[in-house]
């Protein structure tokens, strides 16, 4: 998607500001929850590893073992009522939320706008202490240099990182039916990339392989500029939270449901189609 040379790694800078103040907050203690101030400290390992893959390519197998462990102690400070089916269930929908959080960083400001509203979304349905808003007023900064044109790009250090914590704030919801509604805002992310994951599967393709067939990519090859595809993306996050704020499970179930029509419209009518991006 880009033709120069851009530094990438960057998303280091929203993780350090947000794990100190989630490091001092969880010393000194904060009126609100203790998990909302850890939840961030037991991203950074993964944003470490992430880190160290962008500059060192780092097997699949470590970042994956890294992955399961951070999902596994994001799971054990859930405020969702578990049983023991749940457990399992959880820990393959974490990894893939890291995941694809990951995977939709092709773009300028796509993942950390997106995300910067995901995240206050949450902040506010869960009632989360102040240390977690550091988080978003990083992500705001960052999208200062990471806007079209880019010149810096977070990396897996970032994207990984926010996938985690994330995940981990659906996890404090304090019902299944909440978490259902919270997990919804970042439909536009989220199903972008679980569909293009499924078609390439059906497609006989390596799913691990880098590609360029994300609906975002085939809209950005198809002449939109970075701007409006990340704009639309937003638009749509934004969209969702204000539903999920107002009007509960019902309203962001329904809007999720027209977003993914007009997904489905974008790609037939306007994206570079998914079998012609394949042989590119």
């Amino acid at each position: 998607s880009h033709q120069r040379p851009t530094p990438r790694g960057s998303g280091l800078v929203f993780v350090l500001v947000t794990t100190l103040i989630s490091a001092l907050a969880s010393l000194f203690g904060v009126p609100g929850g203790v998990s909302f101030c850890v939840l961030p400290l037991l991203a950074l390992p993964l944003a470490v590893v992430g880190f160290l893959d962008d500059r060192h390519n780092l097997s699949a197998v470590l970042r994956f073992g890294v992955q399961l462990a951070t999902a596994l102690f994001v799971i054990l400070i859930s405020q969702l009522p578990l049983f023991w089916l749940a457990v399992p269930v959880l820990l393959i929908a974490v990894t893939a939320v890291i995941n694809f959080t990951n995977f939709m960083d092709g773009l300028d400001g796509l993942v950390a706008g997106c995300m910067a509203v995901n995240i206050a979304a949450l902040a506010i349905a869960l009632n989360a202490p102040w240390p977690l808003w550091s988080l978003v007023g990083a992500l705001l900064g960052f999208l200062l240099w990471n806007w079209s044109p880019a010149k810096v790009f977070m990396g897996d250090v970032g994207s990984t990182f926010l996938g985690a914590v994330f995940a981990g704030l659906v996890l404090q919801a304090s019902s299944w039916s909440e978490a259902l509604g919270c997990l919804l805002v970042a439909t536009p992310l989220l199903a972008d990339a679980c569909l293009c994951v499924t078609r390439r599967l059906v497609a006989g393709q390596r799913v691990f392989q880098a590609h360029r067939l994300h609906l975002f990519q085939r809209l950005h090859q198809a002449g939109w500029p970075h701007a409006r595809v990340s704009l639309l993306y937003i638009l749509g996050t934004a969209m969702l939270a204000v539903a999920m704020l107002f009007g509960g499970l019902s309203w962001v179930l329904s809007l999720s449901v027209a977003e993914l029509l007009i997904g489905v419209w974008l790609d037939q009518r306007v994206a570079v189609p998914f079998t012609v991006a394949s042989q590119n």
